[in-house]
């Protein structure tokens, strides 16, 4: 999904992905469409779902299943991922043409689904962001807030999604559901977890008209490409519903704070020199799209608490030896630092 080379004929297998099955699959499915010997490589990166840059000599694809091991409820629903690319990518959303839906456990594990390569970076680090420099990291932002409100303009029903949640009680919906998710991962004490957790109960805002939520929104989930930065491709919609789109709003705010932590396994490119505040972050959002954003801070907090969750169920399945990948082993020490600052968030009054 970004400029590095196509796996080599000869790589080895990744786990998950079996290349051999999988054109097997794919010339009975899509006669034609392959035409060698199938290569594949795991792409770096992802902390859930893993996916595979594909390759068959001429072409390229992108496999996506989910992990090996754990799988929480309600997460990882390939049928939904490949449906909400398949609604948007006739409208304006910039996302990968979808190619084909496996739901058949037999052939990779797992289903699994398949979609266009499309060239261009995910920026995970203010290192890489430097490269472009100020101005160009700058426009790359306020880029990436313009696709968002691109994304909240389009019509559910209209793109074939009019069913693809249930917007009344979502935030309430929302913030039970990650109350399990953390439950069905909880193998250690967490102060402050519960407390925000509860917080965030009492202080549920009302919801403006629900629009497609993408539920994992950040720079490192896009591809940027060509002469002008521009965004090719929105990735991971594993997270995605019908709702409330002020969270995502909420999860980019808190991907757009500083967190001075060095190394990070954990995307942070709001140091790097050009990137907008978080307050110009909400202005352009609020300016753009008309919604009234006064609620922000607690979509921010929110955003914490589900990133917390999130990073705990990653570390729960490290301990069990269930994830592959580099960087696992630094997951845990994080979740303690996004509670924080999530109670840290809730409480504190936004400037402006």
């Amino acid at each position: 999904m970004s400029s590095v080379p196509p796996p080599g004929p000869q790589a080895a297998a990744p786990p998950g992905l079996d290349p051999e099955r999988l054109r097997g699959h794919l010339d009975a499915a899509l006669p034609g469409l392959v035409t060698g010997p199938l290569s594949a490589r795991l792409i770096e990166g992802g902390r859930s779902n893993l996916t595979y840059d594909v390759t068959d000599g001429r072409s390229r694809w992108v496999v996506r299943r989910p992990p090996l091991g754990h799988v929480l409820a309600t997460a990882h629903d390939m049928k939904r991922e490949f449906r909400v690319i398949s609604g948007l990518h006739p409208t304006a959303v910039p996302v990968p043409a979808p190619v084909l839906l496996c739901e058949d456990e037999s052939v990779l594990g797992s289903p699994f689904y398949v979609m266009e390569f499309v060239e261009g970076t995910p920026f995970r680090t203010a290192d890489e962001l430097a490269a472009l420099g100020p101005e160009r990291t700058r426009a790359a932002v306020f880029g990436l807030v313009d696709t968002l409100v691109e994304l909240h303009a389009v019509d559910p029903a209209a793109a074939g999604l009019g069913d693809f949640g249930r917007p009344e009680g979502f935030l309430d919906r929302q913030l039970r559901r990650w109350g399990k998710q953390l439950d069905a991962s909880r193998n250690r004490d967490l102060p402050g977890i519960d407390e925000l957790h509860a917080a965030l109960g009492k202080a549920l805002p009302a919801s403006p008209a629900a629009t497609v939520v993408h539920g994992d929104y950040r720079l490192d989930n896009v591809l940027i490409g060509g002469p002008d930065d521009t965004i090719r491709a929105i990735l991971d919609w594993e997270m995605s519903t019908l709702g409330d789109p002020l969270t995502d709003l909420g999860l980019l705010v808190m991907y757009g704070t500083k967190l001075d932590l060095p190394a990070s396994p954990v995307s942070t490119t709001a140091s790097a020199a050009g990137h907008p505040t978080t307050d110009e972050i909400v202005a352009r959002y609020a300016q753009a799209s008309g919604r009234d954003v006064s609620a922000v801070n607690w979509y921010t907090a929110f955003a914490w608490f589900k990133l917390a969750v999130i990073l705990e169920g990653i570390h729960y399945r490290y301990t069990l030896g269930q994830t592959v990948g580099a960087g696992f082993d630094r997951i845990g020490e994080l979740v303690p630092v996004f509670i924080q600052h999530g109670l840290t968030t809730l409480t504190t009054p936004r400037k402006g």
